[in-house]
């Protein structure tokens, strides 16, 4: 299901930014999700999981001036009817050759099998080269497209050690 990947976006989301006291970052992440392969339960109708995976394209995210560029999010999800919970990680790129990976959870609503809308919290939990040792946190919101991508506004701060 495309929700399931969308969820896992919501990770990428995780990407933005850390606490309190820190500096403030905040930028969209354009998703496409790769076909999920739902497994039921078996307890109820529409009660599954599934591993999502998404494609993400950043626009406006820069961490001490360095440009997200793209970024791959991962999830776990289960599906309860209309209700989606995502548990996963979202890895971005900068345009200087180093990575960040946060961990994200949230949780979207569907409707048929597509987004309808979406949101959550994030941590980053490692980055690489400049942003080794990277601390932050903060909230990403999904907002559906007409051609079946989710747009994440992702907000929230990080410090640098």
């Amino acid at each position: 299901m495309r929700v399931k990947t969308v969820l896992v976006f919501l990770g990428a989301v995780a990407l933005a930014a850390s606490a309190t006291a820190q500096t403030k970052a905040s930028g969209t992440a354009q998703c496409k999700s790769d076909p999920a392969a739902p497994v039921e339960v078996g307890d109820k109708a529409g009660h599954s999981v599934a591993v999502g995976k998404a494609q993400c394209t950043w626009t406006g995210f820069k961490i001490a001036g360095i440009e997200s560029k793209e970024g791959v999010s991962i999830s776990q999800d289960e599906m309860n009817g209309d209700t989606v919970s995502s548990n996963g990680w979202h890895t971005a790129s900068y345009t200087n050759g180093d990575k960040t990976t946060a961990h994200f959870q949230g949780k979207a609503t569907v409707k048929d099998g597509k987004f309808v809308s979406g949101g959550g919290t994030w941590t980053y939990a490692s980055g690489t080269g400049k942003f080794k040792g990277i601390k932050g946190k903060g909230t990403y919101k999904g907002t559906p497209n007409a051609d079946g991508t989710v747009s994440y506004k992702v907000e929230g701060g990080y410090s640098l050690p």
